[in-house]
């Protein structure tokens, strides 16, 4: 069976990691976006990653343009912009598409594991999926669910 462990994807300092690297770890992916209503979600995923980073919680931030540009082009602003403004210390990637013909291939097998609410594919910023120690997705949550709500999922699986 295929899990998360069997994709690649870049870091925003440009190293491309295996994410067999974070075997043994709960992950939140999700998708982000800088200018976007949902951005202030960022101080919460970073809350509880602090809280939770030492018990094995890995967030992994991929910033995407393709709903309304509401992405910098300049992956150095997006950086910055979440590092100033959030205080975001959890890894953040490069800048990807998360639906339609050029979706990176992790999140083609994300939105194929849960499929969403309206849509299978990914609807808008901060899709947000819970994924196992064993690299399995567990649950989905929509753009508007506050990442405080995946708490409670996350106990059971740290």
């Amino acid at each position: 069976m295929t899990n998360i462990y069997d994709f690649n994807a870049v870091k925003s300092n440009g190293e491309e990691v295996s994410l067999s690297s974070y075997k043994g770890k709960s992950i939140i992916i999700v998708n982000t976006a800088s200018k976007c209503g949902f951005t202030s979600q960022f101080k919460e995923l970073q809350e509880l990653y602090e809280e939770y980073k030492d018990q094995g919680l890995e967030i992994l931030g991929f910033p995407c343009g393709q709903f309304s540009n509401q992405e910098f082009d300049d992956l150095s602003e997006t950086m910055e912009f979440c590092q100033l403004n959030y205080g975001v210390s959890f890894p953040m990637f490069q800048k990807i598409d998360v639906k339609g013909d050029n979706a990176h291939p992790l999140f083609q097998f994300l939105v194929s594991e849960k499929k969403g609410l309206l849509t299978e594919g990914i609807k808008w910023n901060f899709t947000k999926f819970l994924v196992d120690p064993d690299g399995h997705v567990v649950k989905r949550y929509a753009p508007k669910s506050s990442p405080k709500k995946i708490e409670d999922d996350l106990l059971h699986y740290i």
